[in-house]
């Protein structure tokens, strides 16, 4: 049973539970306000490392290393594994140093399937100030076993918002915000549609006048990668602009696309709904793309540098008004 939740999405979606291994793991959920059910340990030292009151409703079962060792996936197991009820974000209590670094900056993972990069992407919100992340259908399950690892503690640190249709997107989003979109595509060139898909996954050069706004051909082209077949779509006009020139005036939202198709026309037309642009990441010509952990990690740190020197230049203003 232990294995099935690892293993099973399905598994753990019906009965609500979701499997936590190591100690930094298990530690920062019962500190989040997670609810233990049962909690397998080798040895009873592997408990005085956790938050003795948290542990009082749950079952402590002690186990043979071996046994652990057999369930685990992780090469070097610790000898500690948790059975949660599956979090839900609007009841979590998250670090108050978290909550004091917020800023008003969040992201939106569209179609981000790999483990590792939606982990990682995780990570970098939280270590971003990210206010909040939405993760819409098509991304890879975040209590994966491998994203909970990538993301080292990152699900209890912000609130994740899961499996989300592209219609209750704007519902989970502040009033007045501005939805950019991380992209690659050369602004000053003929785009075809096919090609506008592509996105945060691979985000490459843009050489050119980047405030020209994007012309793209209304065609026929696959709206999501696991969709059989071609939809047509109308893709709308965003102007762009390299992602280190300033865009957070208003609170924003980003969108990283998938690894494989990248952005959807859903992205594009909430990007365009908002006034948002296109935040192009400049790279070598000739090579093709950027890992879309990475174009996260770049746009959301140079969001975070923006916002904080902008609060920074208010401080300011308002310490020695201008006369």
């Amino acid at each position: 049973k232990v294995v099935t939740i690892a293993k099973s999405k399905k598994f753990r979606d019906h009965h609500g539970k979701v499997l936590l291994e190591g100690h930094r793991l298990i530690k920062d959920a019962l500190e989040a306000g997670a609810v233990p059910q049962t909690l397998f340990f080798s040895a009873v030292g592997h408990l005085k490392e956790l938050p003795e009151a948290k542990l009082k409703r749950a079952n402590l079962l002690k186990v043979k290393f071996e046994d652990i060792k057999s369930w685990s996936d992780l090469i070097a197991p610790q000898g500690l594994i948790g059975i949660f009820s599956k979090p839900d974000h609007a009841k979590m209590s998250y670090p108050a140093t978290q909550l004091t670094s917020s800023l008003p900056l969040l992201l939106i993972c569209d179609n981000i399937r790999d483990p590792g990069n939606l982990g990682t992407i995780l990570r970098s919100a939280a270590g971003a100030g990210c206010e909040k992340v939405l993760l819409t259908k098509g991304c890879v399950d975040p209590w994966e076993p491998k994203v909970l690892r990538a993301g080292m503690g990152a699900h209890f640190r912000l609130p994740i918002v899961t499996n989300l249709d592209w219609e209750s997107v704007p519902s989970n989003l502040p009033a007045g915000i501005k939805v950019c979109v991380a992209d690659n595509k050369d602004p000053g060139a003929q785009v075809e549609t096919t090609s506008v898909l592509m996105g945060a996954g691979r985000a490459g050069s843009a050489p050119g006048n980047l405030k020209a706004p994007v012309k793209s051909k209304p065609q026929a082209a696959p709206e999501h990668e696991d969709k059989e077949g071609a939809t047509g779509v109308c893709v709308p006009e965003l102007a762009a602009q390299y992602y280190y020139e300033n865009w957070t005036q208003t609170p924003v939202a980003v969108v990283i696309g998938g690894e494989t198709h990248g952005l959807s026309a859903d992205a594009l037309h909430l990007a365009a709904s908002t006034g948002g642009k296109r935040l192009v990441i400049p790279v070598v010509p000739g090579v093709d793309s950027l890992n879309s952990a990475i174009a996260a990690g770049i746009v959301l740190f140079e969001g975070k540098r923006q916002l904080l020197r902008r609060h920074k230049q208010e401080d300011e203003r308002q310490k020695f008004p201008v006369v």
